[in-house]
């Protein structure tokens, strides 16, 4: 895997609008756009727990994904809309409409109805390949279906397999355990998996910028460059090198178990929606989750420069 390039700058200063600006995504784009010289305007819900974690030189549009006027003004003169909002936990279908389906189309509508539509970028997931899996899936699915309604936008979706990096909440607890010596295995055996870290995401996104249109209406599945994608015992040996390490496979049964239970709890008692559930076992369960970055290189240049090892290093360093 190369580690030289990490996308183009675009050749002058852009207006970009994004969403998903106070998550784990949204946040690292935020750093990268600001960085590389790009004028950022967060679109923050009005009640989001988080609208106070925006990094500095981050302009702030307090607006509902669906206020169509409201939306409107804080889209006016930007050049370009990256979509990252997302939620991955929830009960049902319903739980994920509302980020992953509704807001992509109220947003989308709102960019095709402006006389000089900006070019949209959908951070979606490779799991919208698999829609039939989970609720989730499905969500990415028909998130991506909203955009492609509208031919008379300059759209390109990107399907990231799982992301990590520092912020990550997700990922964090199994790199954790491989990193002390304990690796669960929560898929098959045999199973492949491709990874990318957050800032070869956002060097992605920076290419795309500098690319006018190259990527009119295409999607790509991008990772680390890992041909192939990693086993489980490889990601044990990124985490903790040549120390031993204890490899543990978790049964199926087991994890649908205390899925189940999750689903139940949750909806007995509400609360923050559970992550593992019957349909993340079921996404779990697949022999593999891999992506080819051929087509978006190809497209632009663009080739990730941080590999596994220097990335989990990277993730937890500082503790």
């Amino acid at each position: 895997m190369s580690s030289a390039h990490t996308g183009e700058q675009p050749a002058r200063s852009l207006q970009v609008a994004l969403t998903g600006a106070t998550g784990f995504i949204g946040r690292a784009l935020c750093r990268g756009l600001t960085a590389g010289g790009q004028r950022v305007h967060a679109l923050v819900r009005p009640h989001s727990p988080n609208r106070h974690r925006l990094p500095p030189g981050v302009e702030q549009h307090t607006v509902a994904l669906d206020d169509r006027a409201g939306l409107t003004a804080a889209l006016a003169g930007v050049d370009a809309v990256i979509y990252s909002a997302g939620s991955v936990r929830g009960v049902d279908a319903d739980s994920f409409r509302p980020a992953n389906v509704d807001g992509v189309t109220a947003l989308t509508a709102a960019c095709a109805a402006m006389p000089a539509a900006p070019r949209v970028l959908l951070i979606s997931s490779l799991a919208a390949t698999r829609p039939t899996l989970s609720d989730y899936a499905w969500s990415k699915a028909q998130g991506e279906h909203a955009l492609r309604q509208h031919d008379g936008l300059d759209w390109t979706i990107l399907r990231p397999p799982a992301v990590y990096g520092p912020g990550d909440v997700e990922m964090r607890p199994l790199l954790q355990g491989m990193r002390a010596g304990l690796a669960l295995r929560v898929g098959p055996r045999g199973q492949r998996l491709s990874l990318l870290h957050v800032d070869d995401l956002t060097s992605a996104v920076l290419a795309w910028l500098a690319a006018r249109a190259a990527c009119r209406h295409q999607v790509y599945a991008i990772d680390d460059g890992h041909s192939g994608g990693y086993s489980w015992p490889e990601l044990a040996s990124a985490a903790r090198g040549t120390r031993p390490v204890l490899n543990l496979a978790v049964p199926r049964g087991l994890l649908a178990a205390v899925a189940r239970l999750n689903l139940a709890r949750a909806r007995l008692c509400g609360g923050r929606p559970p992550m593992l559930t019957p349909g993340k076992v079921r996404e779990l369960s697949e022999p593999d989750w891999l992506c080819d970055n051929s087509p978006f290189t190809a497209a632009i240049g663009w080739v990730p420069r941080i590999c596994l090892t220097v990335g989990i290093r990277g993730t937890f360093e500082g503790e």
